[in-house]
């Protein structure tokens, strides 16, 4: 009889430090999964940060380039506002010769 309970106990023993040792696989495997999602995560974070910057890198250089477009297109427009006055004086001198 002592020999059954001892026989007992013994795969008691043995089943519990099997567990034990899937228990810890498993704990081991979800800790690896964990950090797996964590560097995927913090790659995703750090390559929404790179795609929002160079967003507004973009936004920023089209935001000069309009501004100088406006600029030259001032420019352009007084200059063509001064020739059109120019214009308008010498044909006025003109009219005025011919009338004297």
């Amino acid at each position: 009889m002592r020999i059954a309970v001892l026989a007992i106990a013994a795969l008691g023993v043995l089943s519990l430090a099997a567990c034990n040792k899937a228990e810890k696989a498993v704990d081991a495997k979800a800790d690896v999964t964990e950090a797996t999602a964590n560097v995927e995560a913090t790659n995703l974070e750090n390559q929404a940060d790179a795609t929002k910057a160079a967003g507004e890198a973009q936004a920023d250089a089209l935001t000069q380039d309009a501004a100088a477009a406006k600029n030259m297109a001032n420019a352009e427009a007084k200059a063509l506002d001064e020739k059109a006055d120019a214009t308008k004086a010498a044909g006025a001198a003109a009219a005025d010769a011919m009338k004297k």
